[in-house]
């Protein structure tokens, strides 16, 4: 069955109604962001001395790095387990989290007061440091992202390369170039593969370490000596619902029918993955006793208790029953489910439960903070649109390349 499906562009018109609301708050967050890049953070954030950090490494990088997770799962099943019957998944996964990887650097770069010093771990190491090992696996691995999508773009130019005019003594060198390069990576491209799946274990636990390093800093209900193993868990957990999410969103967006078959046999994988998590969280709180917090009705007990509830244990039980992961509707809310309690998880460890300390007053994010990450959620949408109209990323089955079939004039008569 699966021979039938082939990646193609998307012969799609780009601007619709939701792209032009997409580019307005693209173009917001971009003013905001050069206003913070001429004028510094103290122009554009809330941030200060005692709340050094704020969502744009909360949500920006670690809810980014999390979601991103789906390119390192999807690849582990696809080309290390060699589950064929994924193959179709592993493109969009992979520009998901290609993009994903680079506006989590874009966010570490504004959140530094010297943006300009983004380069430095690259030359000035500091072996003993967990921000460190974070800042150079991503980078490391944003690398190897763009490695692996090289061989989409020689598919889509290789024997189409035709400038004109003063450009067209171009078109032999360049095709030249990316046939040199698509033969040399079929050779090489389990290494980084590999290397990918292996780099991205590393900085997802570590930033589960960077937090340990807060000490009593943090809240007793997420500060713990497994939060790195936590971190790298849920991780996981949430990789294949971000998959099944975004799956789901581009078969509507683009009227395509979505490969259920493909989708319904993650999904089965995501119920034990929750429920492993879910076992480690509840042990850890058990063995250190820090359930006696939830006892007290504050901010921080009432955030976890919503963490818990709405993104581990609905998603866990809806992930186990037949009806659900076999309905469209019932695996977009599930997958919504995890991904809510990704979120709120990241959001809890970088801000809820981080109290610095002689802090005089509390954090909340400014109207050109939530600009900016508003901003780079919308734009990354937008690149990825039209990623997929240009390059052979989605697979489609064989019916839907016929130019005049009925399901392809349903899809455009939308």
């Amino acid at each position: 069955m699966q021979n039938i499906y082939k990646p193609v562009p998307l012969k799609r018109h780009f601007l619709t109604p939701g792209v032009m609301i997409l580019i307005v708050l693209a173009f917001n967050g971009l003013v905001f962001l050069a206003l913070r890049l001429i004028y510094g953070l103290g122009f554009v954030t809330n941030l200060d001395i005692q709340h050094p950090w704020g969502i744009w490494i909360a949500i920006d990088v670690a809810c980014g790095v999390a979601l991103a997770s789906g390119g390192f799962t999807t690849a582990a099943l696809g080309h290390v387990l060699h589950r064929e019957k994924y193959k179709v998944i592993l493109r969009p996964a992979l520009l998901t989290a290609m993009l994903g990887y680079t506006f989590v650097a874009f966010g570490v770069m504004v959140d530094l007061g010297r943006w300009y010093y983004i380069w430095h771990p690259l030359i000035y190491w500091n072996g003993s440091s967990p921000l460190f090992e974070v800042g150079i696996c991503v980078m490391f691995y944003l690398t190897v992202l763009y490695i692996e999508f090289i061989p989409v773009v020689t598919e889509r130019f290789i024997g189409k390369v035709n400038f004109k005019g003063l450009l067209k003594f171009l078109n032999i060198p360049i095709d030249s170039i990316l046939r040199f390069l698509d033969r040399s990576l079929s050779k090489t491209m389990f290494i980084f593969v590999i290397a990918g799946v292996v780099l991205s274990t590393l900085h997802q636990s570590s930033l589960g370490t960077l937090m340990v390093v807060a000490g009593s800093k943090m809240h007793p209900l997420w500060h713990t000596p497994i939060l790195p193993l936590l971190f790298l868990l849920s991780a996981i957990s949430v990789g294949f619902p971000m998959v099944i999410f975004e799956s789901l969103l581009a078969a509507r967006s683009f009227k395509i029918k979505p490969e259920m078959e493909v989708l319904t046999g993650l999904a089965r994988m995501v119920g034990p993955l929750l429920f492993v998590y879910f076992g480690f969280k509840l042990g850890d709180m058990v063995i250190r006793g820090t359930y006696v917090y939830l006892e007290v009705i504050n901010t921080a007990s009432v955030m976890f208790m919503i963490e818990i509830v709405f993104g581990v244990l609905v998603p866990l039980r809806m992930f186990f029953s037949e009806k659900v992961i076999h309905s469209k509707l019932g695996l977009f809310i599930a997958s919504s489910f995890v991904i809510l309690g990704i979120f709120l998880n990241r959001i809890n460890d970088f801000l809820v439960a981080y109290n610095p300390p002689y802090a005089v007053k509390s954090y909340f994010p400014s109207i050109g903070e939530i600009s900016v990450t508003v901003g780079f959620i919308a734009l990354l949408v937008l690149l990825y649109r039209i990623a997929i109209i240009i390059f052979p990323v989605i697979s489609l089955p064989s019916r839907d390349l016929l130019p005049k079939s009925k399901y392809e004039i349903k899809g455009e008569s939308k």
